[in-house]
């Protein structure tokens, strides 16, 4: 199972805005002063958090900001410091036209140097696309050129401002976010503003619903049901189609400062458990991506934040069960 599967793309990144969160049993938090463990041979193991990369510790600790277990990993000491050379063909992309959007893995000071990519969740780079109102959204991904570029196709809406959020693995790196600024020329769409609080949407003939007993508020690690219903029904996880290697996606992205978080949900008793911590309140809009008969359906919703204390949430204490989703939180 690679590492996207084990959490609700967040990681050292490119423009990373890290999601904190307290943990309480200290116990069982890694001691930033110990940062390996060494086994009976005297080799020395690295554990980390598969999507925090930046936080390790000993074998069996959990990640304070995600709740995830710390795996080993010893590409956590990687120093390098990754970034996407993006390129737009043509350079200044007009609503309702074909673009190319290009994209060079490069490492800061070794320009020269080719870097791999390592296949997450079945793609070498997912790509997310929102427009800086949060009303339209893509998911799509790059493919390799023999020129060393990964590029794909698409076609904007609208004019405007857009965030693209390239989210990839070098191979002997750690998960990293490229959040990329792009201005599109042509007509404007009409200026609709987010929703409120919604936590219920439709698509397709599905209906999604979104629940969480404790409110919605920062520094706290949320457990959040996702329920699918379609005619009525309750759709089990398990009668849908895998989408790039998993059950659902879901993005959550705030409209302020466009912080990033790429959830892959855990199936806990039938039934969808999105984990993620907000580091700031505000508006969020998510979007929860699944697949049936060979067809991608994307249902959104709406979180308004509150602001909250460390601890405000109780009752949490992992369910008991590994983390077979994944939070990453950009």
């Amino acid at each position: 199972m690679n590492r996207l599967q084990k959490t609700l793309y967040i990681p050292a990144v490119v423009g990373t805005m890290i999601f904190l969160l307290s943990c309480g049993d200290n116990a069982n938090t890694p001691n930033h002063d110990s940062m390996s463990h060494e086994n009976e041979e005297g080799h020395v193991h690295t554990y980390a958090c598969p999507m925090h990369p930046e936080v390790t510790g000993h074998e069996g600790e959990t990640c304070p900001k995600c709740g995830m277990k710390l795996e080993h990993n010893d590409n956590a000491g990687n120093t390098n410091t990754y970034f996407m050379q993006f390129n737009g063909i043509p350079a200044a992309p007009k609503a309702g036209e074909d673009v190319v959007l290009s994209f060079i893995p490069k490492i800061k000071g070794k320009d020269a140097e080719q870097v791999p990519l390592d296949v997450e969740h079945e793609k070498k780079i997912h790509l997310i696309i929102v427009s800086n109102d949060l009303s339209w959204f893509e998911h799509i991904h790059p493919e390799y050129q023999a020129d060393g570029s990964y590029q794909v196709k698409t076609k904007f809406p609208a004019g405007g401002d857009y965030t693209l959020f390239a989210d990839y693995v070098p191979t002997g790196g750690n998960h990293q976010l490229e959040k990329i600024a792009l201005t599109v020329t042509g007509e404007p769409a009409v200026n609709v503003p987010l929703a409120s609080h919604r936590l219920s949407g439709t698509a397709d003939g599905y209906e999604l619903s979104i629940t969480n007993e404790n409110g919605f508020v920062t520094n706290n690690l949320l457990h959040l049901g996702a329920i699918l219903k379609k005619d009525g029904k309750i759709i089990a996880p398990a009668d849908l189609e895998n989408y790039l290697g998993a059950k659902a996606h879901v993005v959550i992205i705030s409209l302020d400062s466009k912080e990033y978080m790429h959830i892959h949900p855990e199936v806990v008793d039938g039934k969808f458990d999105l984990h993620t911590t907000f580091e700031k309140p505000g508006m969020y809009k998510g979007w929860f991506q699944f697949q049936t008969n060979g067809q991608v359906h994307t249902i959104d919703f709406v979180l308004d934040v509150k602001e909250g204390k460390a601890g405000d949430v109780k009752g949490h204490d992992d369910h008991g069960h590994d983390h077979d989703g994944h939070d990453h939180n950009h």
